[in-house]
């Protein structure tokens, strides 16, 4: 086991309020502290000067549905509360989704209205090495499927 910040960077969101923002159905996702769809709350429009959080990270709820956490596969912003994790290392997508499950199964430490502002970068999550194959397999073996039945369908 090691500890989140060792495997990860881990940084405070842009902190934005989304009353705040104007709301475009084409827009950057607005990403909050709700368990609900992927953590996205909203699509806003771009805003001049703040640069949108990077696709490929975790975004990580520390206050409000603390733990959930969620891959964000598009640029988004962030609200408050709202953490997200770089992997300092490769990782695949299907690690990534591993490392969401493993943050979620410390949502109990939390209970009470605590919150993970301080402790997050300290929570103890296995490393790479003790990542199950079936992570990496599940993922190949349920793309493969869906290529050959899609294959099926339009032959």
């Amino acid at each position: 086991m090691i500890k989140v910040s060792d495997l990860f960077e881990v940084k405070y969101g842009v902190n934005l309020e989304l009353n705040a923002l104007k709301q475009i159905s084409t827009g950057i996702n607005f990403v909050s502290r709700t368990s609900k769809n992927n953590g996205v709350s909203a699509r806003v429009a771009l805003i001049d000067g703040v640069e949108p959080i990077a696709p490929g990270t975790i975004s990580v709820a520390g206050g409000g549905s603390v733990m959930e956490s969620f891959l964000q596969t598009e640029p988004y912003y962030s609200g408050r509360d709202l953490y997200y994790l770089t992997p300092k290392h490769t990782l695949t997508d299907s690690e990534k989704l591993y490392y969401c499950a493993c943050l979620r199964a410390n949502k109990y430490r939390y209970n009470y209205g605590r919150q993970a502002n301080r402790t997050l970068k300290d929570i103890l999550i296995p490393s790479p090495s003790e990542i199950p194959k079936w992570v990496n397999n599940t993922m190949t073996d349920i793309s493969s499927q869906m290529v050959s039945l899609l294959k099926g369908l339009s032959g």
